[in-house]
């Protein structure tokens, strides 16, 4: 590829940012690697570049669940990312229970407004679960990959959640008035239908990018299935399901169809299996699969390798698999940030990545840049 590493960050500065009382990194484009024993913070640090994404970050927490306690006076996160020719200064913070605020090159934006800057990926040990646990994981998911691509995604989820709500209020309460629903069943189809368009988008662009590269992880089959029937294509078919399904939501006190009821399946293309036969390692290696495939197909689509946030991406990996995946994210030009109790964990990478420490010194973390192993 050429002209790679063109999304990667420069610095990053913490401020009362969960155990970071202040902290400051200076980088250059390679991976990240970065070891110290658990509980000391380094998946704090990564946590903090997930929200160069919109929404709550890897761990999904609120804003006010990020301060560092028990000072309990906001926090701040300040980054130098260099991003497809240009440099942009990104803050983000919170004070006491506010919302999250984001400021880019020292303007107010909307976390929207992040998509058009940078795309970041993760895989956390929280998702290890994924292919064994229940369908809403499944579906994040495949929202995340899809907001990766067409970071409008978001607005348009939010939209159709928010209908859906007023509509299932409706429901609950037992207001059979059809008048009441069809507003709310008009905005649910029209976000619903581009909610589920997004997501086949995402799929095949997944689908394409496994098939077009070597990789020493299994490619995974994917498909986009419905707890019940078939998902409508249209908004006009989707407004008709849910006006004739609306006596069955009734009896039920929810609506029973639509994209909120999707489940994303998998299977071990080579093997034929469902993923979720597959053992603990093959589940791990399909993750992987899918999460580097997602960043080629990105490195295609937004002109850059996104950032890579992999925590404890050693665990459930073997040696070979290790080694493969680090030269993997080393040939995409990807700037990776790594996490792992060790040292030796990141031997292979030497100094193609960027080392760092990470220690608990009286209940504050510390940093400390560190020679390749």
């Amino acid at each position: 590829m050429k002209d790679q590493r063109r999304l990667h960050i420069a610095s990053l500065t913490l401020s009362h940012f969960r155990s970071h009382k202040s902290a400051r990194l200076t980088l250059d484009s390679r991976p990240v690697a970065i070891h110290g024993p658990n509980g000391a913070g380094k998946t704090n640090l990564i946590e903090a570049v997930s929200l160069l994404s919109p929404g709550r970050g890897l761990r999904r927490a609120a804003a006010q669940d990020m301060a560092r306690r028990p000072d309990g006076i906001g926090w701040k996160a300040t980054v130098i990312l260099h991003s497809l020719h240009q440099v942009h200064e990104v803050e983000t913070m919170a004070e006491g229970s506010a919302a999250r605020q984001v400021r880019i090159d020292g303007k107010s934006a909307t976390q929207l407004a992040l998509g058009r800057i940078a795309r970041v990926l993760w895989l956390i040990p929280a998702m290890d679960r994924l292919w064994i646990e229940g369908a809403e994981g499944r579906r994040r998911f495949l929202d995340r990959m899809t907001m990766s691509f067409i970071p409008a995604h978001a607005e348009v989820t939010l939209a159709y959640d928010k209908a859906m709500r007023e509509r299932n209020r409706l429901l609950k309460d037992q207001v059979r008035d059809a008048h009441w629903y069809l507003a709310l069943e008009r905005q649910m189809a029209e976000t619903g239908a581009e909610i589920h368009a997004n997501r086949q988008t995402a799929l095949a662009l997944i689908a394409g990018a496994q098939m077009q590269a070597e990789t020493a992880f299994p490619a995974a089959e994917l498909d986009l299935t419905q707890t019940e029937g078939e998902m409508p294509e249209t908004a006009d078919d989707l407004r008709g399901a849910l006006a004739e399904s609306r006596f069955r939501d009734l009896v039920a006190g929810r609506s029973l169809i639509g994209p909120h009821r999707a489940d994303l399946y998998g299977v071990y293309a080579a093997k034929g299996v469902p993923a979720a036969d597959c053992s603990t390692g093959e589940q791990k290696a399909l993750l992987v699969s899918l999460i580097l495939a997602n960043a080629r197909a990105l490195a295609r689509d937004f002109g850059a390798p996104p950032l890579l946030l992999l925590d404890e991406v050693a665990a459930h990996l073997d040696a070979t698999r290790r080694a493969a995946l680090y030269d993997e994210i080393c040939a995409l030009g990807a700037q990776a940030w790594m996490t792992g109790t060790g040292p030796e964990l990141f031997a292979d990478l030497a100094d193609r990545a960027q080392h760092f420490e990470v220690t608990d010194m009286d209940g504050a973390s510390r940093i400390t840049q560190k020679a390749s192993p």
